[in-house]
């Protein structure tokens, strides 16, 4: 509901998808469906990365952790929003709505810093096979994956911290099926001058360094793959960069399609739709996308479908 003026606001109202009300039941199935085949899906990742010892290797160890994140990404944003098409409310607490918005960058920049270490992996494995033992250590895994956690949280936390300052009075309306952190900025009635400073520099960091390494590792693969004079070398090389290549696509893809695409001033149907692109159908193609095209990853399932054949 609306505030009055002289009141701050207790909670916002999403709108939600622009889908008309006849459709609620169809895309909430489809919704529904998505959510549940993100979980599944990375969690099978998880359980065929945690059960054959194959796959004890840092590029599953960094895609390990990628399918926890994508399905704590999902789930930051989907329940709620299925929740609210399934009963018609629209309200979200204050407190949920910060909460929200922390969990959402956190998992957000963790993906960007986890596809980073895939492929800084990937780089070292094409680029310097000889050393890939020496330098792609456990202990160097594990440096990668606290530094990315520690800089997502960071940078999750400035954005919360500065955001929860805000004043809201009045409108509560948000435009969206989540708390999108412009979305709420443009509806705050303080100066927002600071928050929009932060979003450009931590922006750097987190989305703009890493994509810029990414781009550079490629060009070094890419540059080594060309110089490689065996055709299986080179198919080789490729099935091992193109399920990562193609995640990588996929996630900066919708990034620069909402944040790099001009729009109008205000939160429109394209950016809610671009929304549910990287929200949910991004995590849950990740699976599909290094079940299908990865080797390992079938030669795990055949192994565990063969050691629950024998123990009967």
């Amino acid at each position: 509901m609306k505030r009055g003026n002289q009141s701050s606001v207790s909670e916002f109202i999403l709108l939600g998808l622009p889908i008309l009300p006849e459709e609620q039941g169809m895309f909430y199935a489809l919704f529904l469906t998505m959510y549940l085949t993100t979980v599944l899906g990375n969690l099978l990742i998880i359980l065929f990365i945690r059960l054959d010892s194959h796959l004890h290797t840092p590029m599953y160890f960094f895609l390990s952790h990628l399918a926890f994140t994508d399905i704590s990404f999902s789930s930051v944003t989907a329940p709620k929003m299925l929740m609210n098409m399934l009963t018609h409310s629209k309200s979200i607490s204050y407190a949920g709505c910060i909460s929200q918005v922390y969990f959402f960058l956190l998992f957000g920049d963790l993906d960007s810093f986890l596809l980073t270490s895939m492929v800084y992996d990937r780089y070292v494995a094409i680029c310097h096979p000889l050393h890939y033992p020496r330098i792609m250590t456990q202990s160097l895994c594990l440096l990668l994956l606290i530094m990315s956690w520690v800089l997502s949280c960071a940078s999750a936390l400035v954005h919360t911290l500065l955001l929860a300052h805000l004043s809201f009075y009045g409108d509560n309306t948000l435009p969206h099926f989540f708390c999108d952190l412009s979305a709420l900025l443009k509806l705050s009635s303080s100066d927002t001058t600071m928050n929009d400073l932060v979003i450009l520099t931590v922006g750097v960091v987190v989305i703009t360094v890493p994509f810029i390494c990414i781009l550079v590792s490629y060009s070094h693969i890419g540059a080594t793959i060309l110089r490689t004079p065996s055709i299986k070398g080179i198919c080789k090389a490729l099935s091992t960069c193109g399920s990562h290549l193609s995640v990588v696509a996929l996630y900066y893809g919708a990034i620069i399609g909402l944040y790099f695409i001009p729009s109008s001033n205000n939160i429109n149907d394209k950016d809610v739709i671009v929304s549910v692109l990287y929200t949910l159908v991004t995590p849950m193609l990740n699976p599909f996308i290094y079940s299908l095209r990865n080797q390992d990853m079938k030669g795990a399932l055949g192994n565990i479908l063969s050691r629950g054949s024998f123990s009967r």
